[in-house]
């Protein structure tokens, strides 16, 4: 909170009345027009504290009338009623005159917007204006002037439309462009070069006349008038950003007008503001769009122009102000956004605007802006004016003019004793140890405060006042002058500084005692007491403690360079020390001159720094510490301080490890949307509590908000925190305790494990503390003991309060134990059974009442069930139904329940009506709850359209004997029963049949058939009997009536117990047999329908119930059936119940005898599966093995390999298959069989088939041969492949290798007889030998003819040539060679040969018939008939399918 000091101006002695005041725009410069003593007028320039500013006093014998400051220069323009105009230039201190060209008052006097040029006008109307140079001095004639003829009034300059330089400058300075910020920046104006703007400098400016119309005067000097008021204008001022001007007039009629770029006006809107007229009007403009004015009326009124809306702001008495007390004048600070208002007695009021008020509606009103401070000055405010960079407000309140500066309230706190500044002048002095409250008002205006038990002292950097505490009163008990910034206390000494040295000082300011600092220590800067040890930081960042215990004070520890021990450490922004001077604690400076986000710990003892940061880790330097140097690292693991930075911090005064600061949030951190939702900025203030010791290091103890009422943090001391109060708090904490007394500016907050144990002795109070040093350590078992003997409920609850925190549950019990909690240790037993840790504590929290804890925990376990019953518990209805609906809805209609509940038994009936709906119990419910307010249930049975409802409304209306209206109700509700049931019982049966006919329903026809039975109307009885499908009603009574036909349909569609009761009665009457074994038959009762169709011979009843006997009927039945059909010959149907009964053997012996052909149904029917108990597995194959011999001799080869496959037998399954021819499948099967016999059985197969023609056949055979290992039978088929190369193809090369591949196999047989596979290898070897040597002739015949025909009628020589090679192909090579040669004698011999051994009709096939021709004409012999050509042979047929054939042989 700031205090506002006022500094009255320092006036010359001649000046009497201010009478108009003005402040610069930028520096801190007040001018001052006076109304002097000798009745004419002077003008004065003052700085911030009120200073007169030497050769700034200009006076005259008449009045001043206007001042106008410079926009960015110190230079003043004044205006005087004679019509002279000065120019004061206070840098230079220099006065100008502007040309004497105005003979009446000036009533017009503005700079322009650059400030190059003025504006003066006066009460003639006359109007120039002048260029001025950067001295204030006119330069050369005026560029404007006008006559107007009647008095001017006001003057607003229009700023020049940014030109293209200006356009691009400013992209430059939002990019980033250092030069081009400075030329926009107002600080650095004048300093560079001067914006140029595209229009010359925007010289053209609207001005006012007395009769209330406005001109308007372009840059070319060219005037005209734009428009007109009903009255003089009070306020003139331009809206910038929209191009409008703003009048209001004095009769206060408000006009909007926006102007074209040629100065047209056009009206956009007119109002009359409320207010009373006459008096001198305040008019401010605050954010482009809110008119504020003061009247000299109680309220100051507003109006928004953008909402159309107004409201009024007025003084509250609570805060000191008078009933009628006016404003007369108000001022607006942007800056701040404070709104401050001069008043009738003298009083300075001040309003903050209130966050989030840009979303106001009319409803908020006043609320929008929030009571901050008054000052009390005297005499009547007049006007009000804030001014300068430095945010100062000067108040001129007739006699005088005050300047009132804002300064950071002071306040202190040591040995219990506390102090606050009020107001400049007062201060606010709390004891705690006696408990009391002085008000101590000091002459001085004080910088500084500094309390001990015996003395408050205060100093301003001048002198230094000390007050001594004696009983009640505070009596001053020295002042002397002195020029030191800080001071400390401790006993009877002061501390003071000067450069080099501590001053130790008595209270009357002698000098005691030097403490002396080197050079290269630096001037000590800031002092800091507590207990007995005095910390000073010097501006050279060293550190030095002193121990003030003994008479003089001695060196604790010795100077130490921060800057060393941290480096990066610039300066020392504040230092303390604990209480028994172990440890310090320093803020320090950043380069761009605000705190670091580090809190430096110093242990003097171990000479090691530890730092406490506010910021994670983020990669921008800090790792560079290095740990070398001793230096620990603590980061807080509370995101929401990730923001903060400590501003103020102070040790225990008692308690050397305890530590507390309070963390601001850093500015300019916050993205713009979040300081949106912040509600009140202390809301942002963390205050944090820390545990510093050697072996476990800093503990962050505790952290919570700074509370909304409380200001600042003034210290600590154990049990307790101090704070500061709000002013507004305190003074309403007073008029609420309705005392005189003065008002406790300062409250105390007990420590989080202090809380409820009041005022202790010290044995408790260090328990507790310990208590609370293991228990932030994570100790629980040392905090445990160290509170162990404190017989105090209240350090128990505490105790069981942190458990809530800790989780120690187990500790918990002996809490609640100790505070006699029975109800709270039985509800922890009971919630053991809870499998959630959380959900257990939660239970312990709400027994001690810890609320939140509970819901925090309940939705961090998310047990979302008991805190949905917790909400209910707590009569947070909304809350419950939320989490119902969100996490809980197996609960929500309980919930809904529940809630109605709890309406009902408040009186809410309307909602708990919607609560019972939406829990679905509404139909119960509701009529119960309004059972009293008939007319009230009506209307909403009638509104809910609710069937039930409806029949319940009905019931209570025949209840009540109003049948006409239960009948309307059962009616809408569809009750038909109850319908007819009335009906009945009015006697209208034939409706009540009506409405049973056309609904159908059962209960209605139940009723109505014992109505029509009880008149023995049997028939109509029967039919409604029926319709209910109560049917044995209906059978007792066409039994009892003889109604036989009827019987029948009705036992049909009746129950099995009914049909037989039937069935017995049909037996009984005997003429009815057929319907009798029917009925049995469809009740179930086969044996019985059995029975009497065998007894009857009723073949067709048999057949329909044979067709109904299964597997669970009884075996015997089926036999009987069985032998039944066999005797008449229908053999199929005794099959299948034989099978049905798994008589297998019998059914197949049928099969044999009568012939019957097993189909794969059949075949599937008898086969048993393998988990069936009937039959053992060696049984159960025998019978397969029987099905499939039956099979085989039927034919059904399929079949019978199948049954011989399910019975393991594969050899027969593979004998069936070979027998049924299907290649496909004798394939697969002997792939899937893996038996060797199989596979030669398959091989032996596929060899009887044409397998020359089919390469995949001839693949199998040589595969199935190898995988059933007859190497021997592969050879065999080996040679048959040779043999068929040489008939079929005379492909010898082929043939040879085939032979090869068969010498292979049989080589590796294993044979019976060694000596035949001797004989056989060695025939296979002479033929290969034989065919190799033709295969030989046959290649170098191309290269050596002669060679070959040698070779083969070597050949031709050889013994057992005809088992390797054909005579024909031998000889059919000779013939064809010797005619090539043309020798055609030889060639005849071997034609002759060949005709011996090889018949005629087969020569063709190895000599072409044109050979043979030629072989004859060329010997000259006729050929005979036998020999002549009767077709081509295969030889030249060219088949590449059995060239296929042969390479598959060749190559397995």
């Amino acid at each position: 909170m700031a205090v506002y000091v006022d500094h009255r101006t320092d006036a010359p002695d001649s000046v009497a009345s201010p009478s108009h005041i003005a402040w610069h725009p930028l520096h801190p410069l007040l001018a001052v027009a006076s109304i002097s003593t000798a009745a004419g007028g002077c003008v004065d320039i003052y700085l911030e504290q009120g200073e007169h500013v030497s050769d700034s006093h200009v006076e005259r014998s008449f009045q001043v009338t206007l001042l106008a400051w410079h926009p960015s220069r110190p230079i003043l323009a004044s205006g005087w009623e004679t019509g002279e105009v000065l120019i004061l230039n206070k840098q230079d201190k220099e006065q100008h005159t502007v040309p004497p060209n105005h003979s009446t008052k000036i009533t017009v006097l503005s700079w322009s917007t650059s400030g190059t040029c003025l504006v003066s006008g006066d009460g003639h109307g006359v109007l120039f204006l002048w260029k001025m140079d950067h001295r204030g001095r006119v330069q050369g004639p005026a560029l404007v002037k006008q006559e107007y003829g009647k008095c001017l009034c006001h003057c607003v300059f229009r700023p020049p439309p940014p030109g293209e330089d200006f356009v691009q400058l400013a992209k430059a300075a939002v990019s980033g462009d250092e030069k081009a910020l400075d030329m926009f920046n107002w600080k650095k104006a004048g300093m560079g070069p001067h914006l140029k703007t595209a229009v010359q400098e925007g010289l053209s400016f609207f001005v006012t006349m007395t009769d209330g119309s406005v001109h308007y005067v372009n840059e070319k000097g060219k005037t005209r008038h734009v428009l007109s008021t009903d009255s003089l204008v009070r306020k003139l001022l331009l809206l910038e950003e929209r191009d409008v001007l703003l009048v209001i007039t004095e009769n206060l009629q408000l006009s909007l007008h926006a102007v074209s770029p040629n100065g047209e006006a056009e009206e956009l809107m007119k109002v009359k503001l409320s207010g009373k007229t006459g008096h001198s009007a305040d008019i401010i403009l605050i954010d482009h769009s809110l008119v504020v004015t003061a009247l000299g009326e109680t309220v100051i009124r507003f109006w928004d122009l953008d909402r159309d809306e107004n409201y009024v702001l007025s003084l509250d008495v609570q805060f000191g102000f008078e009933g009628g007390e006016c404003i007369n004048c108000v001022s607006y600070c942007s800056a701040k956004g404070l709104l401050a208002a001069g008043t009738s007695k003298g009083r300075v009021a001040m309003w903050n605007k209130a966050a989030g008020s840009d979303q106001s509606t009319r409803a908020l009103e006043g609320k929008k802006w929030k009571f901050q401070a008054s000052t009390e000055l005297e005499g009547n405010v007049t006007q009000i004016k804030w001014g300068s960079r430095k945010n100062l407000l000067a108040v001129n309140n007739i006699s005088s003019v005050v300047i009132l500066s804002e300064q950071a309230m002071l306040a202190h706190f040591h040995q219990q004793v506390a102090v606050v500044q009020v107001s400049p002048n007062l201060f606010n002095v709390t004891t705690f140890s006696a408990g009391t409250t002085h008000s101590l008002r000091v002459d001085m205006n004080a910088n500084g405060v500094f309390a001990t038990k015996d003395a408050v002292v205060f100093w301003n950097g001048k002198q230094v006042a000390v007050f001594e505490c004696s009983g009640d009163t505070f009596r001053s008990a020295g002042s002397f002058l002195c020029d030191s910034p800080v001071l400390s206390v401790h006993g009877e000494n002061l501390y003071t500084v000067e450069p080099y040295q501590i001053q130790v000082r008595t209270w009357q300011g002698t000098v005691k005692q030097l403490l002396v600092f080197s050079e290269a220590e630096g001037n000590p800067c800031l002092l800091d007491v507590c207990g007995n040890f005095l910390a000073v930081g010097t501006d050279l960042a060293h550190l030095k403690i002193f121990d003030l215990s003994r008479r003089e004070a001695k060196v604790h520890c010795n100077s130490k360079n921060l800057s060393k021990l941290l480096p990066g450490c610039r300066d020392i922004a504040s230092v303390k020390c604990n209480a028994n001077g172990s440890k310090v604690s320093i803020l320090v400076s950043r380069a761009d001159g605000k705190i670091d986000s580090k809190i430096c710990f110093y242990d003097v003892e171990m000479d090691k720094v530890t730092l406490f940061d506010f910021k994670a880790e983020q990669g921008d330097g800090r790792e560079n510490l290095s740990t070398g140097q001793g230096i620990g690292k603590s980061v807080v693991e509370y995101p929401e301080l990730h923001s903060h930075i400590p501003a103020c911090h102070f040790w225990d005064q008692s308690e050397p490890r305890h530590f507390v600061c309070e963390a601001i949030p850093e500015t300019g951190l916050q993205p713009p949307d979040q300081k949106k939702n912040q509600t009140e900025g202390t809301m942002d203030v963390w205050i944090i509590s820390l545990f510093s010791t050697e072996e476990h290091g800093l503990l962050l103890q505790d952290s919570f908000p700074l509370p909304s009422s409380y200001q600042v943090l003034l210290g600590i001391e154990v049990p307790h925190y101090y704070f500061a109060k709000k002013l507004g708090e305190a003074e309403k904490g007073a008029s609420e305790s309705g005392s005189g007394t003065v008002s406790q500016m300062v409250a105390r907050r007990p420590m989080r494990d202090f809380i409820g144990l009041g005022d202790c002795d010290k044995t408790t109070l260090d328990a507790m503390l310990n208590f609370s040093y293991y228990l932030t350590a994570g100790d629980m078992d040392e905090a445990f003991k160290s509170i162990k003997l404190i017989k105090s409920e209240a350090v128990w609850e505490n105790m069981a309060r942190m458990c809530v925190k800790t989780q120690r549950l187990d500790v918990a019990k002996i809490c609640l134990g100790h505070m006699g909690h029975a109800r709270g240790a039985k509800a922890l037993r009971e919630a053991e059974q809870e499998p959630e840790q959380k959900a257990r504590v939660a239970v312990l929290a709400i027994q001690l009442g810890m609320l939140e804890d509970a819901e925090q925990l309940y939705k961090a376990c998310k047990r979302y069930d008991l805190l949905n019953k917790f909400y209910q518990a707590s009569n947070q209805w909304q809350k419950a139904i939320e989490t119902a609906e969100a996490h809980d809805r197996v609960h929500l209609r309980t919930t809904h329940y529940n809630y109605a509940k709890h309406l009902e038994a408040t009186g809410q009936q309307s909602l708990a009506l919607t609560h019972y709906e939406k829990s679905d119990t509404h139909r119960f419910e509701v009529p119960r709850m309004l059972s009293e307010d008939l007319q009230a249930l009506e209307n909403y049975v009638n509104k809910m359209k609710d069937k039930s409802l409806w029949k319940w409304w009905a019931q209570y209306l025949e209840s009540q004997s109003d049948m006409e209206s239960a009948l309307k109700y059962y009616a809408l509700a569809q009750d038909y029963f109850s319908l007819v049931r009335v009906h009945c019982f009015q006697g209208n049966i034939q409706k009540a049949a009506e409405i049973a006919n056309e609904t159908g329903n059962g209960a209605a026809s139940y009723h109505l058939a014992r109505q029509y039975e009880s008149q023995e109307d049997i028939k109509q009885a029967v039919h409604f009997y029926s319709r209910a499908q109560a049917f044995n009603n209906a059978i007792r009574l066409c039994k009892a009536n003889n109604l036989d036909d009827q019987l029948m349909n009705l036992a049909l569609l009746s129950s099995p117990e009914d049909m037989i009761e039937a069935a017995c009665y049909y037996e009984e009457k005997g003429d009815q047999m057929d319907r009798a074994v029917m009925l049995y038959h469809k009740a179930g009762h086969f044996s019985k329908a059995l029975e009497l169709a065998f007894a009857t011979q009723q073949f067709g009843a048999l057949q329909l119930i044979a067709e109904d006997l299964d597997e669970k009927s009884d075996p015997a039945l089926l036999a009987r059936c069985s032998g039944f059909f066999i005797e008449h010959a229908q053999y199929e149907k005794a099959m299948e119940l034989l099978l049905t009964a798994k008589k297998y053997h019998e059914a197949l012996q049928l099969c044999l005898e009568q012939n019957l052909t097993i189909t794969e149904e059949l075949a599937e029917k008898m086969t048993v599966s393998k988990e069936s108990q009937d039959l053992s597995e060696e049984s159960r194959r025998d019978l397969l093995e029987q099905i499939a011999d039956c099979c085989m001799r039927q034919g059904n080869y399929h079949m019978a390999t199948k049954k011989y496959t399910q019975a393991g037998n594969k050899l027969k399954a593979m004998r069936a298959l070979l027998k049924s021819g299907d290649t496909e499948k004798i394939i697969f099967f002997a792939g899937v069989s893996r038996q060797k016999e199989i596979y030669i059985m398959a091989a032996n197969y596929l060899q009887s088939l044409d397998w020359r023609k089919d390469a995949k056949i001839i693949a199998n055979i040589i595969s199935f041969y190898t995988k059933g290992g007859a190497l021997d039978l592969l050879a065999g088929f080996y040679d048959a492949c040779a043999q068929v190369e040489i008939d079929e193809y005379q492909n010898y090369e082929k043939a040879h290798r085939a032979l090869t591949e068969a010498y292979k196999c049989l080589s590796k047989a294993k044979a019976r007889s060694p000596v035949e596979q001797e004989s056989k290898l060695g025939h296979l070897q002479s033929r290969m030998s034989l065919m190799k040597r033709f295969i030989h002739a046959q290649r170098v015949y191309p290269a050596d003819t002669e060679e070959a025909v040698r070779q083969c009628e070597l050949l031709l020589a050889e013994q057992d040539f005809d088992d390797a090679i054909r005579h024909g192909d031998v000889l059919g090579f000779l013939v064809q060679h010797y005619a090539q040669v043309e020798e055609f004698h030889t060639a005849y011999r071997y034609l002759e040969e060949m005709q011996k051994r090889i018949p005629a009709s087969n020569l063709s096939y190895y000599v072409s018939p044109q050979t043979m021709e030629a072989v004859h004409r060329g010997a000259g012999i006729p050929m005979s008939r036998a020999l002549a050509p009767e077709h081509t042979g295969h030889g030249s047929t060219d088949n590449r399918e059995e060239e296929e054939v042969a390479d598959e042989v060749e190559d397995p």
